[in-house]
């Protein structure tokens, strides 16, 4: 553990854990596990619980499984499975040879059912979906008994077997726990464990069953079949725990973990609901779950967010009981912090504006040497070109300077080019419609790599050599709703706080020449506009670059007015 870790103050499920050691419980082991819906990619949301659920695991000398939750045939497909698996991978964490499905133990699962029925404790019930609702009552009244309560075992029996056998339609009948209709906690007016699905073609068993247990009834189990000892999982479970320790309390298993429950990661900006991400991915409003703009892991690895990031990120909010909104600066903060220490440097243009040197040789050339990263000395060197004809960012360009704190390159005012010379506006070229296509220049050869006693220059822009420059499109992304809880506005669809501006492509930027060799996944700051990094994408003609986050928190200012 390090020094960091050991000032940090302790969490409360560590408090637990650390009670259960002392006390002799599970023999001293801790064993979690993280166990997704492959229905869909996993988001923020979830690596929150990956790096609680891993970590705390890494922290004891523990294990962590990673478990499907595959009870749900008909949403779930094998893209999600490995799409999952490469996000636990990436985010920096093993399960080793513990991958298991919840499909492993259909057969357990059914045994166990057996079991329950032949002690009074389930039964087949033949109500529809609008009668159980109408049975069940409401959270001021008790729900009545259903009428097939009390058939006898071997009816009971007999009907989940032939369930099992195909004999009944889909809906027809359920097996159900047998509680108390009345208690006040919903979840546990007789429960339904099984229903019928017939029809699907199951990712791991196929055909196999055309019955499929409930997850309320499926995850307890599983748990105890794995040696879980502490089953983590989000506050919206924390009524559900009764129904958890009564399944494991009426059947002869062997273990019986503890669940306890933590707030889940409501983030600002977007939306982490499974329904609404599926959504907006299937309208077409982003373009796939991995788009950058989606607050899942694979959107975030490819607009180029680091897992030391995220796992920093995870560790900044915290773990408590106590529902909160998270702020989006906080994720940004963490990536701006990673990146800042880790991204070499490079200078990108993505409004250029053609200078030419009027007083440099047309044929001359230098390659001049200049750091990777500025505090960073281990990060060596590159070398850029420096010629003739040069692009600079025509917002780094007026006529005339609007005010004191205009600080760049003003018609007949001097600038310095960054780790390069200083040069001097000396015309300014227009088309017929009066726009400025182009600058002529004079430099100072006498300027490079110093400043000479007396020379007084405010101003350092960006550029690159027009001859050597890598033509790119770089994707501007920002939040993609600007309503920090879109989905908090009952009245109110959430799609309708999209924000218009939340991608904008820009079509012809020219970068320096060490970016030709990028690769997808690489990170760089260009120098005065943002972190970016390669997309993955090489279907287009020139390489592409998704912003992943601006230098400074641009959002900051509209949030304190909002405020």
């Amino acid at each position: 553990m390090s020094s960091h870790e050991e000032n940090k103050p302790r969490h409360f499920i560590q408090h637990i854990i650390d009670e259960d050691i002392q006390q002799g419980k599970n023999d001293g082991k801790v064993v979690t596990r993280f166990p997704p819906e492959p229905n869909g990619f996993l988001h923020i949301g979830h690596a929150k619980s990956i790096c609680l659920n891993f970590g705390i695991a890494q922290e004891y000398q523990g294990q962590c499984n990673l478990r499907f939750d595959d009870t749900n045939p008909h949403k779930e497909n094998l893209e999600f499975v490995k799409a999952i698996q490469e996000d636990v991978r990436w985010l920096g964490f093993d399960w080793e040879d513990r991958l298991y499905y919840a499909s492993d133990y259909f057969e357990q699962l059914y045994g166990f059912a057996i079991e329950l029925i032949k002690n009074g404790k389930a039964y087949i019930c033949d109500l529809n979906a609008e009668q159980t609702r109408e049975y069940r009552g409401t959270l001021t009244e008790p729900g009545k008994d259903s009428p097939y309560r009390e058939r006898s075992v071997e009816e009971n029996l007999d009907l989940f077997t032939r369930m099992r056998a195909g004999d009944f339609e889909d809906g027809s009948r359920v097996l159900r726990a047998r509680i108390d209709m009345a208690s006040p906690n919903m979840n546990m007016r007789d429960p339904t464990l099984y229903r019928i699905r017939h029809g699907v073609i199951h990712h791991q068993t196929g055909e196999e069953w055309c019955i499929y247990p409930m997850y309320d009834y499926t995850h307890p189990i599983s748990d105890a079949l794995e040696g879980v000892t502490h089953s983590l999982c989000t506050l919206e479970f924390e009524d559900h725990r009764p129904l958890y320790d009564w399944v494991l309390d009426n059947i002869s298993v062997g273990c019986h973990p503890r669940q306890i429950e933590f707030s889940r990661l409501n983030l600002q900006y977007t939306v982490t609901s499974k329904r609404k991400l599926t959504q907006l991915v299937e309208e077409g409003i982003v373009e796939g779950w991995d788009d950058p703009r989606m607050p899942t892991i694979a959107g975030l690895r490819r607009r180029g967010f680091t897992p030391a990031s995220i796992r920093e990120f995870s560790d900044r909010i915290g773990v408590t009981k106590s529902e909160n909104s998270v702020e989006m600066g906080m994720l940004e903060s963490a990536i701006r912090d990673d990146l800042n220490e880790h991204a070499p440097r490079r200078m990108a243009v993505l409004h250029p504006l053609k200078v030419v040197l009027e007083n440099y040789p047309e044929d001359k050339l230098e390659e001049l040497t200049v750091p990777n990263h500025p505090q960073n000395e281990s990060m060596g060197t590159r070398t850029i070109p420096f010629t003739r004809e040069l692009y600079i960012d025509r917002n780094d360009f007026m006529e005339v300077a609007p005010n004191k704190k205009f600080k760049r390159l003003v018609s007949g005012g001097e600038v310095r080019l960054r780790n390069a010379y200083v040069i001097r506006c000396d015309q300014v070229i227009k088309n017929e419609q009066g726009d400025i296509i182009e600058l002529r220049c004079s430099c100072d050869e006498a300027t490079l790599g110093a400043n000479p006693e007396g020379r007084k220059v405010k101003g350092v822009i960006h550029w690159v050599s027009a001859a050597h420059a890598v033509e790119a499109e770089l994707r501007l992304y920002d939040r993609l709703f600007v309503e920090p809880q879109p989905d908090a506005i009952k009245e109110r669809d959430f799609k309708e706080f999209i924000n218009p501006d939340s991608l904008r492509s820009l079509t012809q930027c020219y970068l320096e020449r060490s970016l030709a060799d990028a690769r997808a996944g690489d990170s760089f700051q260009f120098e005065r506009e943002g972190y970016f990094c390669v997309d993955a994408d090489h279907s287009h003609n020139k390489p592409i670059f998704n912003r992943t986050v601006t230098l400074r928190d641009s959002w900051a200012k509209i949030e304190q007015k909002q405020a």
